[in-house]
């Protein structure tokens, strides 16, 4: 890696990397030039979406590890998440009752046509998931919003009484709004303050495998018009953000046409919310452009994406840099969506779809659960998957996978009120973004999945920073301005 500014500089620079080679957001400071480098043009005055944030989620199963470790540990990688010193998250996820990553199932309203919900009590998490979000807001000096999802709503709410699958009974619709507005009171008395809700995790299910409750476009968009805006604007939760979807990109139209459908049900939904697990390789560019200029002024954030169907590798970083893993569809998907899913390399996934979303309007992009143990769990349905951050309770052992550092070359540099700017990038293997700091500092963050070197030069203004990107790499540019 080697850099040289040129010019009286009106900026300094700093460059991070992480690579295949073993970088792991070490800062470079070779200086040097060159003139065949790849010419970046940052445009500044092309300003597009404002970053809401980035991050991971607090599941039980993270927040039940974290409790099985040494106090030493468990600070460790809370500081390495929310640290100014660390990955610095700024936007997270929580689950409403249970999830496949909880320990079993669970309902904050366990008693059968509890209508006014007296015996409402989010008693489960007293023990795991509050904590953890606690002892984060501790550490968290500029502070995190949390979206809450359900997974689903107590079996005795829906029409197959169970907790897979199923519709939520109409005669039970005010009941499952009031259930949100009591969820937000309750961590609202822990000193949590809820920032948004999604309506629904996966509103087309799972397949049938772990909690769910299915919605059509038009059924959700209808609850949150008539029970859901209404509640929380009558229990003064008003400015609690709701978004709905919440599921893969694919059905994207369908989703923000009936939500923006007219002023009625446009005006309680503040933005739209989705997953990646469509494919291993495409992040739905149109899908995401067309959910933008739906509604331009509403947030589009990711909110769910791992590694799935995967057994975590330990303590080897060459897998996470290599093509090696696959999804759900590896083995299950249709013949003709096959050439979804191929082989992929964990970390690129990782880095492609965060540039490629940022390049298309989402503001926000939130990884799933923070902390797994070897088998990627725990899980009830044995639903395995990778997280950024492996642990061994066994043996008190924690291993940061490169895709820890991936994510931190976001969310660490490029905050909340950062804009995404224009650019000029003529290599079609580079991917780059770039935005924009209030006090007109600027973070380029490029992304090369070549097995070669890149060198480029880097052009703000009066400024140019030349730098090389090692092959196999993602790297984090900082352009920070200079004060007069």
């Amino acid at each position: 890696m080697m850099i040289n500014c040129q010019n009286k500089p009106t900026h300094t620079t700093k460059i991070y990397e992480t690579s295949a080679q073993g970088n792991k957001l070490t800062e470079i400071k070779e200086i040097s030039s060159n003139d065949n480098s790849i010419k970046i043009k940052l445009k500044p005055t092309e300003k597009f979406q404002k970053i809401t944030g980035f991050g991971g989620s607090f599941t039980e199963s993270s927040a039940y590890l974290l409790n099985k470790l040494s106090k030493e540990n468990r600070e460790k990688i809370l500081k390495a998440y929310f640290s100014e010193e660390g990955a610095n998250y700024s936007l997270t996820r929580t689950h409403i009752n249970s999830c496949d990553f909880s320990l079993g199932h669970y309902s904050y309203a366990p008693v059968s046509d509890d209508i006014e919900l007296k015996n409402f009590s989010i008693k489960e998490d007293l023990d795991d998931i509050i904590p953890m979000i606690k002892d984060a807001q501790k550490i968290s000096k500029n502070g995190f919003k949390i979206i809450s999802s359900p997974w689903t709503s107590p079996p005795w709410m829906k029409d197959n009484n169970a907790w897979i699958g199923g519709k939520l009974l109409p005669k039970y619709h005010e009941t499952w709004a009031l259930f949100f507005s009591k969820y937000l009171t309750e961590y609202k008395k822990q000193g949590i303050n809820i920032w948004g809700i999604t309506v629904e995790n996966e509103p087309h299910g799972n397949g049938n495998n772990w909690e769910s409750l299915l919605f059509s476009p038009k059924e959700m968009t209808d609850f949150v018009e008539n029970y859901l805006g209404k509640r929380l604007e009558k229990d003064g939760y008003g400015d609690v953000k709701i978004l709905g979807y919440d599921q893969n990109r694919a059905g994207l139209k369908e989703w923000v046409d009936e939500m923006y459908r007219d002023e009625k049900s446009s005006k309680y939904f503040a933005g739209t919310a989705i997953h990646w697990y469509e494919s291993t390789y495409d992040f739905f560019p149109d899908a995401l452009q067309y959910a933008h200029h739906k509604k331009p002024e509403k947030y589009l954030i990711q909110t769910e994406a791992c590694v799935d169907s995967e057994i975590p590798k330990w303590q080897d970083d060459a897998w996470y840099w290599s093509k090696e893993a696959t999804d759900w569809g590896w083995d299950w998907a249709s013949e003709k969506e096959k050439y979804l899913h191929p082989k992929y390399v964990p970390a690129f996934r990782y880095a492609r779809d965060i540039i490629g979303c940022l390049n298309n309007y989402v503001d926000g992009w939130v990884d799933w659960n923070m902390v797994l143990d070897k088998q990627g769990g725990p899980n009830w349905f044995k639903n395995w998957c990778v997280a950024p951050v492996i642990v061994s309770p066994e043996t008190d052992e924690v291993y940061f996978t490169p895709l820890y550092y991936v994510m931190a070359h976001f969310s660490k540099y490029i905050r909340p009120g950062d804009v995404r700017i224009g650019f000029e990038n003529p290599d079609k293997e580079v991917m780059i973004t770039a935005t924009q700091n209030p006090d007109e500092s600027v973070t380029v963050v490029i992304f090369n999945p070549t097995e070669t070197k890149k060198t480029l030069s880097i052009l703000l203004q009066e400024h140019t920073a030349n730098t090389t990107i090692s092959p196999k790499a993602i790297q984090t540019v900082l352009l920070n301005k200079i004060k007069k």
